[in-house]
């Protein structure tokens, strides 16, 4: 039996390609990018063309790119970095109810400081409401922090139309796109985000390493402290061997991001014509239009998470019941609560499906009937 990948919203194999970059790095390259002799100017050339490509597939500056060991730093030191640095104008955070963890968790411990948060609701379809926000902005917020693409759901936020209503506002713009970068095209002069989060190995890049975008201008507080490094906004030694490997995958994702996202439609609808060919009753979560192809949480009703997934593991298909970061966590999911109640059985029932470079037509399928064995059998 070969196993079979779905969730490719969790993490990503790391592409061939990436891997042939990173090894004459990890051979060859091992001086500090930091020192100015020869070997020291080797590795600092190999992260300045890696920073130029970075920020020119956001259309940003390289200044404007600090390298992060992911995700979660990137939105720590977003979240942090400015929530310290501009408490003079206020100390009023707005961010959603459905956000990731890394965000959520930074917000509780900004409240334990004294700072208030906002949390927005969001409806059933998964996105936040424009008219919500704009009564929830205050003189004194300073920041707002909204998710790009929701890891549970792949729901869109209205990211160009928020950027634009804090456009005349004191309030700096933070997004995490970690689930965004890569699968939907992305312009932060035209989005009006000054601050944005991605991670590599979301796009088949290396595990551990990641970059916040901040505008130039912008000041952050640093959340570690040693070096100067990344203009003294992040030190530590970087990680040059990871770093290219985070610049080989843009590449190929900007290469290959529609090719993709038009095979991804394909599967998701091979996926869920399976289940409904195999008389398998569903819901999904959160409305497709307004998601990206690539991820599918669907509910199915009379089942439970833990006796899906340890059936799907045993069958072979790797699924998620939403973030990966709350893996082996039995708590129904915070961004389902939020969508339709946290007593909708929705919450205690659904599987997220993410589809990628892992996947073809053939184990698509093929995982699609296995899944609709499971719940036929679970529900009879």
């Amino acid at each position: 039996m070969n196993p079979i990948y779905l969730d490719h919203a969790a993490t990503t194999p790391v592409h061939p390609e990436v891997v042939q970059a990173m090894l004459p790095i990890l051979e060859n390259v091992y001086g500090n990018p930091s020192s100015i002799h020869y070997f020291g100017r080797q590795a600092r050339k190999i992260l300045d063309e890696a920073r130029r490509t970075i920020a020119s597939s956001i259309n940003a500056q390289d200044k404007e790119i600090i390298f992060t060991a992911g995700g979660t730093e990137a939105d720590n030191l977003a979240i942090l970095g400015v929530a310290k640095k501009y408490k003079h104008k206020g100390k009023h955070i707005i961010t959603t109810s459905i956000e990731h963890h890394a965000t959520l968790h930074t917000a509780e411990y900004l409240e334990k400081e004294g700072f208030e948060v906002t949390y927005l609701p969001v409806n059933e379809n998964g996105q936040i409401s424009i008219d919500d926000l704009e009564a929830n902005l205050r003189d004194d917020t300073i920041l707002v922090s909204i998710m790009y693409v929701n890891n549970e759901t792949g729901v869109i936020q209205p990211i160009q139309e928020i950027g634009f209503i804090l456009e005349n506002h004191q309030a700096l713009f933070h997004t995490d796109a970690v689930q965004a970068y890569g699968v939907l095209p992305i312009d932060v002069q035209l989005l009006g985000v000054d601050l944005l989060s991605a991670s590599a190995h979301k796009i088949y890049g290396p595990k551990g390493i990641g970059f916040l975008y901040a505008k130039e201008g912008i000041m952050l507080e640093a959340m570690q402290h040693g070096g100067e490094q990344e203009r003294k906004r992040r030190a530590g030694t970087e990680n040059t061997s990871a770093i290219a490997g985070f610049q080989k995958a843009v590449e190929l994702v900007m290469e290959e991001r529609k090719k993709r996202m038009e095979t991804y439609v394909v599967y998701r609808k091979l996926f869920l014509d399976t289940l409904s060919d195999q008389g398998i009753q569903y819901e999904i979560n959160g409305n497709p239009a307004i998601s990206i192809p690539s991820t599918i949480n669907l509910s199915f009703p009379g089942t439970n998470v833990e006796s899906l997934l340890t059936n799907f593991d045993l069958a072979g298909v790797a699924a998620s019941s939403g973030s990966a970061c709350t893996a082996g966590s039995v708590d129904p999911s915070h961004v389902l609560s939020a969508m339709y109640g946290s007593d909708n059985e929705r919450t205690k029932n659904s599987i997220r499906f993410s589809f990628g470079i892992a996947n073809n037509e053939e184990n698509i399928k093929e995982a699609a009937l296995k899944v609709a064995s499971i719940v036929k059998r679970l529900t009879n």
